[in-house]
C-alpha cells in the first residue's frame, strides 16, 4: 500500500457497516448521488485509494 492511500489519510474514517477496505472520505461534505435522495452521503473509499489531497492521519485540521 502506498503511503499517501487513503488508510493512512487523516480524512479517511473506517465505518463498520462497510467492508474491512472501504470507508469514508470526510475531505468534502457529503453529496447527494441522485435527485431522488433526501440525505447526502459521504464518499465511500477503498483503503488503497488515494488523491491529490491526502493528509497524513498524524496531522491535526
Amino acid at each position: 500500500m502506498a503511503a499517501t492511500a487513503c488508510k493512512s489519510c487523516s480524512y479517511f474514517e473506517a465505518e463498520q457497516s462497510l467492508t474491512a477496505q472501504d470507508g469514508l472520505c470526510r475531505l468534502n461534505p457529503p453529496v447527494f448521488l441522485t435527485e431522488d435522495e433526501l440525505r447526502g452521503a459521504w464518499p465511500t473509499v477503498k483503503t488503497d485509494d488515494w488523491c491529490g489531497s491526502h493528509s497524513s492521519s498524524n496531522t491535526a485540521h
